[in-house]
């Protein structure tokens, strides 16, 4: 597995070795073992799955209480991922770094705890699978503002897109909750 350099130390960009033939590939997406040798050794407890269509952001999400880890892929089409460290005492709190993770290219992207994260569906459709390492909680759910001026976040948006309720009222971050 390698690492590519995403702008920000503990977010990592993470590139699998993959063995393909005229049959197809083969990756392996998670190894306990290989992961610890990246410095990654949180334990990964729920894997969840979303199917969205072009122009869906889903985010900027994060639990308060019970913060999530997530080790993020993309198994169809292709989506623009973004975390947002919200730990007060990072120098680097508030800053945004962004990946372009696909199918094509079977990049993942390690999101530790204390950061917020979302993504953007670039696609036709994207099919996006991540795995945690706390539980989901809604109770301790919160949405800081997609579009907050001061993350600097340029989505490669065409239009407006396609957002819940709880996304559009999402807060700034001058606002928000963060991690101590």
């Amino acid at each position: 597995m390698q690492i590519i350099p995403t702008g920000h130390p503990e977010v990592l960009l993470l590139e699998p070795k993959v063995f393909g033939d005229a049959r197809g590939f083969f990756m392996g997406s998670y190894n306990r073992q290989a992961f610890a040798a990246l410095g990654i050794t949180a334990e990964l407890v729920q894997d969840c799955h979303s199917h969205s269509t072009r122009g869906v952001l889903w985010g900027l999400h994060c639990q308060i209480r019970q913060p999530q880890g997530k080790l993020v892929r993309v198994v169809a089409g292709e989506v623009s991922d973004m975390a947002v460290d919200l730990r007060r005492g990072s120098p680097d709190f508030g800053r945004a770094v962004g990946m372009h993770l696909s199918a094509e290219n079977k990049r993942m992207a390690w999101i530790p705890p204390g950061f917020t994260h979302g993504f953007l569906v670039l696609s036709e459709f994207a099919e996006f699978l991540y795995k945690t390492t706390d539980y989901y909680a809604p109770e301790h759910e919160r949405s800081l503002l997609w579009n907050d001026p001061e993350l600097h976040i340029n989505w490669p948006l065409p239009g407006e897109p396609v957002l819940t309720e709880k996304d559009r009222k999402g807060l700034p971050l001058a606002e928000a909750e963060v991690f101590a």
